[in-house]
């Protein structure tokens, strides 16, 4: 777990931008992380570094999101113990694997991953569920949800909540602020618990992964205003186009060899 400075400060810089950016876009529509993961392989870490370092910055929006939602009681932890248990499990098991997966097939898998969350949130559209507050909560759909899920996010991450949130729509009789609440809570447990297992193998750069976190903390803050506001509309088109334009970028990179 490195702590100095790896890159130098004029790329951290641009690297805190980025993931203010992230941060903004994550609070309005979804998948900060989706611009988090090519942006640090592109500043040149190693494909592990990448998916460490990025948990950690992760965790820092994850946290902050989640404990909102549980504080304005749009998340109860005792409806969800088999997802919070094997969202856990699962995100350890993939982190692991993740770790022993050769470089060269993470190089060449996550812009794969990138692209197709990016063309998900492109086309793909929100199931919408009738709010019941008085309907079961079902658990036995929690641990494959929370397992493949949490195995997803420990292997590789980007999209995660996106997915989380769709599922849990289609899955449960919540509305989309609780489906939000769910998927945010659940997004910090697979980043908590993936990031524990990259840290201790020592694939994760303390000095980016904090200012990145901060920078994301941040970003959400004013992103969350914004959304209210009716700015979702604008953000995603430029998010998505953004999210294409990087992938073209790394496949360019670690498929056909460009500069």
């Amino acid at each position: 777990m490195p702590f100095e400075l790896s890159v130098d400060p004029l790329t951290l810089a641009v690297l805190a931008v980025v993931a203010f950016v992230a941060g903004f876009i994550d609070a309005i529509a979804g998948g900060g992380g989706l611009l988090t993961t090519p942006a640090l392989m592109t500043a040149g870490l190693p494909p592990h570094m990448v998916l460490g370092t990025n948990k950690l910055c992760a965790t820092f929006g994850s946290a902050t999101a989640s404990f909102t939602y549980y504080r304005r009681k749009l998340f109860d932890p005792a409806q969800w113990k088999l997802a919070l248990i094997s969202t856990a499990v699962g995100a350890a098991l993939g982190a692991v694997i993740a770790h022993y997966l050769p470089a060269q097939w993470i190089n060449q898998m996550l812009p794969v991953i990138v692209f197709a969350c990016g063309l998900y949130l492109l086309f793909g559209g929100t199931p919408k569920a009738p709010l019941d507050s008085d309907a079961p909560i079902k658990k036995a759909r929690q641990v494959p949800q929370g397992l493949s899920l949490g195995f997803y996010d420990g292997v590789a991450g980007p999209g995660t909540g996106a997915f989380w949130t769709v599922s849990t729509l289609m899955a449960y009789p919540v509305d989309l602020v609780k489906a939000s609440g769910v998927a945010r809570s659940m997004n910090f447990v697979s980043n908590a618990m993936a990031l524990t297992v990259f840290a201790v193998s020592g694939q994760v750069d303390v000095i980016i992964g904090v200012s990145m976190g901060l920078a994301v903390m941040l970003g959400a803050y004013f992103g969350a205003g914004t959304a209210i506001k009716g700015g979702a509309k604008f953000i995603r088109p430029v998010f998505i186009i953004m999210v294409l334009a990087l992938t073209v970028r790394l496949a360019w990179q670690h498929w056909f060899g460009g500069a």
